[in-house]
Formats: C-alpha cells, structure tokens, sequence
C-alpha cells in the first residue's frame, strides 16, 4: 500500500530531530559512545565475514549452523551479556555441503554450472555417463528402458528451487498420472484412426451441411520425473533440470523431517544452468556421443540434529519483564554463504549489542538481541518464541525484525499515540551520518486487524499475536543499484553482496532505538496499533 509523504510536517520532524540530537548525545554518554564507536570502530562487517567466509551457508542441521550458533553465543558473552540458549526442534538426520564439480566429456569440453537442493543426494564419488532424455510414456519407457542404466536423465520442466519429490506420496502421484495417460493413449489412438477415416474416406453431406471437423487430441499428463521411481530402479546416475541464472537451490521439504538413516535420498537432482541445458538437450536429440562429469558431495549424518535460537540479553534496571528486540535469523541456504540473507539481520543485532555493551549500557527494561533459528524452514524459531510466551508479548516495546537487502534505514512510520516518544528516541540518530537523515512519520491511516498471516519473515508471529513489530524504512540513496531477488535464496547471497556504509550505520541507528525505547519512562502506547486496540484496551494476546 502506498502511502503518501506530507512534505510540511515531515520537514518540521526532521528540524525537531536535527535541534535536540547534540543536546541527546551531550545528556547520556551511552549514546555518544556509540556514535563514536559507530564512526571509528565498527565491526558489523568483522561479524558478518565470519558468518559468511568462516561458517559461509548455515543450513539448520549442519555443522555451519552449529559452529555459527556457538559462536555467536560466545561473542555476546564476551561482550558481557547473558545467552538464552533456547532449544527449538531437531532435524532427523544432518546435511553438510561440500564442493561440487561437473563437466563435458566431449562436445564443447565446459566445466558445468549447477547446483542441487539441500538434502539431497550426492554422487558415489566421481561419476560420469551418458545423457538420455526423460521418458513420458510407458510405450517410450519401454523402448528405452536399456539406455537408462548409467544415464544422466534431462528431465522437463523449470527449477524453482525444490527437488523432485521421491516420496511415497510422490510416487504413488505420479503413479495415478502414468495410469491416467494409458488411458489416455488409447484415446488419442481411436481419435488417430478415426480422423485418418475422415479424412481419407469424408463423408457426403447434403447441401450447406458443414463437413465434420477432426477430433482433437487428448492431453497428456505429466510432471517433471515422472517415471523417476522406473527411472532410479533401471539404474540411471541422476536427474537433470534446466535453471534460469542466478541458480536457485532451496531443500527439501517435503521429506527432510521424515528423513531416516535408512530412507536417505540416492540419486542426484542437479539444476543446471539453462543455458547449458539447451546445448546438451540438443546433442541428444542430434543422437552425438558425449559424456557428463559430476562429483556432488553432498553429505549426510546421523541425527538427531538439534536447534536452537541464541538470544543475548541485557537485563532492564528497573524494568527487567519489560522488553525491546532486534533480530534476524542465523539460518541460510548453503548454496551460498548468507551474506545478505540473513547476515543483514544477524550481524547488525550482534554489532548493535557489542556497541551497547562496551559503552556501558544499563537500559530500564530488559533489550533482546535475537539471533533465531529456521527461518528458511519455516519460521520456526521466532514461532517457537513467541508460542512458547517465554517473555510477556503485552510488555514488548517494538520487534524490529531485519530480513531484506543491505540497505540503510531512513526513518520509521509508527501509530499517532506512539509518535512523540519515536520522536524523542530517534533524535540522536541525525548526529551520527548527515548522508542518511532520519525522518519518523505518523500512519495517519486507520489501523487493520491484527493479521491472521504476516508474511515469510520473523515479525510474522509477533504481529500475528498483536505485538509491535514496526520495521525501520529502507532505503539506497547513494544509488548501489541492489537488487533482492539476484539473491534471494540462490548461489549470489554472498559476502560481497553487503554494502558495508549501510550495514554500518543500521548498526548504530539499531542501537540507539533500542537504547532509546528501553529508557523510556513507560512502554509506548500501542492504540492505533490495531483495530483491536482501544484506549484502556491495548494488551492483545492470542
């Protein structure tokens, strides 16, 4: 929903900002502290090279997940906080991904471009053989059923991200389909010879009579793999499918908490650059002998694998059951190192807490720094939290959740009753970068219900229970052109896809709200907030 700026009124906050952010900074040392700290000794991009170049992709049930939970629990007790270390599931069995390589034996001679899901399949070692294209029909399956054995199979179909579903349930899909076309075949058949009948023998019609039209074909039906189980029993080598660039590799989830030691998945299901796949998919209609080279290591372990959100606390003087949390989640698909997804929310939180720290921070009410779990799962970690109610929702100040691109936070849209004190907290942040002015709004529209979904992202089960979770406005005003769905969940979320000036400075402005709303002499109101909300009625907990 758009909503429309009022130039007036936004020029008078920002002046009111700009009067009273030295006075701030003079009157509470915390705050100037972390302004020059911000300036002259920051570290968010220190945390976010470990997440991403020492860890690199943090999948839940892997040792990078793991060594990257230790860690950060480490780093808040090395600043001085206390840890929340707070189980939320376990994975049946573990996945860690190593290097993969692939290439043409003979044609063009290229080094491949893939990738494969999490949680799937890996090659026996080193593997090459020829290239077969998929069978559609059971009368094609028969015919070529030879050919399958050490085959790479071209399926159909685009990548989307997830594998080919190899389930029972996805067997006995594709099974239903395969009956459904032999019918289907049969059809087609007497529509064949019925409109070879018309055609050579036509029928006299009177005069003006239209002459019959040939029938139509039926459709067949079909899904990508859809004699996979036929397929991996003849004993081919693995699945290929043709991928738009970036490549996209997500996990499966469809069968990896079902997964057993014994139900592991065994073939590989590779997602290649489409470009390459039109080249081979077009040798093998031309029937040229050619090979492909694949050496996958995709690795297993034996599980359970647990999982947990790592939670830095530092406890309110006066207000300790009174709260206000940052966060993103640890977790990132290992295709890639989870440089911006999510080490734009993990990183700034662990750095917002170190300036906090070292400046020698004794907030009234209780700040969070929440690093959660499973995100890309689901969201799972934030949901366990917020379910589990291990702190009061009606006594949370904001969540201000940070899951998006790199960018730099520009200003913040709140409710009329709780303008006065954003106002009052924000105004130290216009003394730390004059490129990035900080300009809070009044929503001067009517509220909405509370939510009965929120969207794929941590505040969703905040705001789905009636909590605050306001996010900071974003924006690129030095114009570095990023552009979120390069590398939303594909091989590009990488460490240099962080702008660091902005991930620096949303360190200090995290800081400085949080310090700030944690100060306050009350919690902010929260009418307006939502439609439930009424004044003398604003505590809303499902």
């Amino acid at each position: 929903m758009k909503r429309y700026f009022n130039f007036s009124a936004g020029v008078l906050a920002l002046c009111i900002l700009c009067s009273v952010s030295l006075q701030a900074q003079n009157n509470d040392p915390v705050i100037g502290k972390v302004i020059k700290m911000g300036k002259t000794d920051n570290r968010t991009m220190d945390h976010l090279d470990i997440l991403s170049n020492r860890f690199g992709g943090r999948l839940v049930g892997s040792d990078a997940y793991e060594n990257a939970s230790d860690w950060v629990e480490y780093m808040f007790r090395q600043w001085g906080l206390e840890v929340w270390r707070q189980e939320v599931d376990a994975m049946p069995v573990g996945f860690n991904r190593g290097p993969w390589f692939g290439r043409m034996l003979g044609g063009s001679g290229a080094t491949l471009h893939f990738a494969t899901p999490s949680y799937t399949a890996g090659t026996k070692g080193v593997q090459r053989g020829h290239v077969v294209k998929e069978p559609k029909t059971r009368a094609e399956f028969e015919r070529m059923k030879g050919t399958l054995k050490g085959a790479w199979v071209l399926i159909g179909g685009e990548n989307s991200g997830w594998p080919i579903d190899y389930s029972a349930e996805g067997d006995s899909l594709r099974a239903k389909m395969i009956a459904e076309n032999v019918k289907i075949e049969q059809e087609n058949r007497e529509i064949r010879e019925y409109n070879r009948n018309l055609k050579n023998n036509p029928p006299k019609t009177k005069k003006g009579q239209p002459a019959p039209e040939p029938k139509k074909l039926k459709e067949m039906k079909y899904t990508p793999a859809l004699f996979y189980r036929e397929m991996v029993d003849a004993g081919i080598l693995g699945i290929i499918q043709s991928s738009s660039v970036p490549i996209r590799a997500l996990y499966d989830r469809k069968n990896c908490m079902k997964m057993t030691w014994e139900t592991l998945p065994t073939i590989p299901d590779i997602k290649l650059n489409e470009d390459q796949y039109k080249e081979i998919s077009q040798m093998v209609d031309r029937r040229e002998y050619f090979q492909l080279e694949f050496d996958i290591r995709n690795h297993f372990k034996m599980g359970p694998v647990k999982f947990h959100n790592i939670i830095g606390v530092m406890k309110g003087t006066e207000y300790p059951d009174e709260y206000v949390l940052c966060g993103g989640h640890l977790d990132a698909f290992d295709v890639a190192t989870g440089g911006v997804d999510c080490g734009v929310g993990v990183a700034p939180a662990m750095e917002s807490a170190r300036m906090l720290a070292l400046s020698g921070a004794k907030p009234k009410r209780t700040l969070l720094f929440c690093v959660w779990a499973a995100e890309e799962f689901g969201l799972w970690g934030s949901k366990h939290f917020v379910e589990s109610k291990c702190v009061d929702l009606n006594k949370i100040a904001n969540y201000f959740n940070r899951d998006g691109g790199p960018l730099v936070p520009l200003g913040i849209t709140v409710p009329p009753a709780m303008y006065d004190d954003y106002v009052k907290v924000c105004a130290p942040i216009n003394g730390v970068n004059p490129d990035f002015p900080f300009v809070v709004k009044k929503n001067e529209g009517q509220p909405g219900p509370v939510p009965k979904t929120a969207g794929g992202s941590d505040h969703a089960y905040f705001v789905m229970n009636g909590c605050p979770a306001i996010s900071l406005t974003l924006g690129d005003p030095k114009g570095y052109n990023f552009n979120y769905g390069e590398i939303w969940h594909t091989e590009r979320d990488l460490y240099n896809k962080s702008i660091p000036e902005y991930m620096d400075h949303t360190s200090v402005v995290q800081a400085i709200i949080m310090y700030g709303l944690g100060n306050l002499p009350a919690l902010p109101s929260r009418q307006g907030l939502y439609k439930e909300y009424v004044t003398g009625q604003e505590n809303l907990v499902k």
